[in-house]
């Protein structure tokens, strides 16, 4: 059964690749940059045969650490979670919790992150060959180091299904990843602040590393061929232990997640209260409009891309010591306004195959553009006008504010517009409505990147007046020019918006039936 596992996996994937040509391309872009990573990673590794016990071990220890951490949060905050076979799917197949977890642990092995992870493991083997009881236990270290990182992840993407069937969380969940990434810069920046302030205290990190969860598994070798079996031996039972305990959870929380129905979306209101749907005006525009703010304040996936709000200045705050001056912390603004327009490039990929209702009830595209473009810019042009003004505050640099306005008016207008067109154009795999925030289809990740860095360029361009004037207008100190960039952010920012809006109709007008071809397609990838 778990063989017959293993082969679904696989043709799901490959049916999943020939539906879309560009999530092949993307999962063979992922497959090359991989393959370059572990060509330097196993050269290291190998390179580290002749090196001093001591230097090997805090090498090992630190990157193995970092890799066991990575799998478990990278995936969260990035890409997604790759589940090809997705439990919920094969709860109504007769199958074992016992097979399940082993077909879900093998497939997880055999993705591509775990094939390289897999290798690179299996390479300290090289690193630890100068002694036969040393590479036997690299060997034992590597298939519990890699089987923590698959069963870490699984166990974190099963806990969110799990946490997610509760309707309060799904609401919440976007917020409550807020808090660990704005830390991470703080926690980036100490550390690397750290590093190079002392790289004499890496060897004390790596052995407080080799007793925790993270490290121990790497460390075993390490001791071995130092000749300390006795911490060899402990950090081998912390390494089980953790395995076992990270197992445990995560049969748990999916024996949870399969009897736990998802909980309804709806809620009980009051006759005659339908919300932003009784505030807003009572045409095809202002209806899109209502639901598009409804989904930004409840909906998870959206909620998600607003981390950039509390992220960016927590970030500038910190960065900017580097240079001891808070004159980063004036770009607040006008990132966040990039970034945050950027957020609905391929907006109608969140409404899957529900977007039939808006070409059966004959919505125009240039309602529906002006609707989404609406929505988000009722609450983010004030947002990054008033982050601004408080960043400029801040600083105080009030000489530098026309300028940065301009800038971050004409950036979220500028891309109101682009994104306007983009999401007529741009299908990409997400989580469906009320799935696990956090699953993503094999490739959709880098495909996603790769579609988001072209709509970033293009954007770059079109503000690229604002960017000129601001920039000239700040260094050379001409408060003109300051004046003439908010001018030129406001008037130009307005026109593209305008255009945008009614390219972005037109062209939804012609494409409407073939992009729910494309969004049915890959709902059934």
């Amino acid at each position: 059964m778990v063989a017959s596992l293993l082969k679904l996996r696989f043709l799901v994937l490959r049916n999943s690749l020939k539906r879309s040509p560009w999530q092949l391309v993307a999962v063979i872009i992922g497959a090359l940059y991989g393959l370059g990573v572990l060509f330097v990673a196993v050269s290291g590794l190998v390179a580290l045969r002749f090196a001093p016990v001591e230097l090997a071990s805090t090498v090992v220890v630190l990157a193995g650490s970092a890799v066991v951490l990575g799998w478990i949060v990278i995936p969260l905050v990035a890409t997604g979670i790759e589940q090809t076979l997705d439990p919920a799917r094969l709860v109504q197949f007769p199958l074992s919790m016992k097979t399940m977890l082993a077909g879900l642990t093998l497939t997880g092995v055999l993705g591509v992150p775990g094939i390289i992870t897999s290798i690179a493991a299996l390479a300290t083997i090289a690193t630890w060959s100068r002694s036969p009881l040393a590479a036997v236990a690299a060997l034992v270290a590597a298939v519990v180091g890699v089987l923590t990182c698959v069963v870490g992840s699984r166990m974190v993407a099963a806990l969110s299904v799990s946490l997610s069937s509760q309707r309060r969380f799904r609401e919440l969940s976007g917020i409550l990843i807020f808090i660990p990434l704005i830390l991470l810069g703080p926690i980036i920046f100490g550390v690397a602040r750290g590093v190079s302030q002392s790289a004499d205290a890496l060897p004390g990190l790596a052995e407080g590393f080799s007793w925790s969860p993270l490290g121990a598994a790497w460390a075993v070798p390490a001791d071995i061929a130092a000749g300390d079996r006795a911490a060899a031996a402990l950090k081998l039972l912390i390494a089980l232990a953790t395995l076992a305990l990270l197992f445990a959870v995560w049969r748990r929380s999916l024996a949870i997640a399969l009897v736990t129905p998802r909980a309804s979306a709806r809620s009980s209101v009051s006759r005659g209260k339908i919300g932003l749907f009784g505030v807003l005006p009572a045409t095809p525009a202002g209806a899109i409009a209502a639901r598009s703010l409804t989904y930004w304040r409840r909906d998870p996936r959206y909620a998600r891309q607003l981390i950039v709000v509390p992220a960016i200045p927590v970030l500038l705050y910190f960065y900017s010591h580097t240079s001891g001056s808070l004159a980063l912390l004036n770009l607040t603004g006008p990132i966040i306004a990039f970034l945050l327009t950027l957020a609905i490039y391929t907006d109608i990929s969140y409404d899957g195959t529900a977007f039939a209702t808006h070409l059966a009830d004959g919505v125009r595209g240039r309602d529906d553009r002006l609707g989404r473009a609406a929505a988000l810019g009722s609450f983010g042009l004030p947002l990054v006008v008033v982050l601004t003004i408080a960043s400029v505050a801040v600083t105080q640099s009030w000489a530098n504010l026309p300028a940065l306005l301009g800038l971050a008016i004409g950036s979220m207008l500028s891309g109101l517009g682009l994104t306007s067109v983009s999401s007529a154009r741009v299908i990409v795999a997400v989580p469906a409505s009320g799935d696990n925030p956090f699953k993503a289809a094999p490739g959709a990740g880098l495909t996603t990147a790769l579609s988001s860095f072209a709509t970033w360029g293009i954007l770059l361009v079109l503000v690229l007046p604002e960017i000129v004037l601001a920039v000239l207008s700040i260094v050379f100190v001409l408060p003109l020019l300051g004046w003439l960039a908010l001018v030129v952010g406001v008037l130009l920012g307005s026109v593209l918006a305008v255009v945008g809006i009614r390219v972005g109709g037109a062209l939804l007008d012609r494409t409407g039936p073939d992009l729910l071809t494309r969004l049915k397609a890959l709902r059934g990838a």
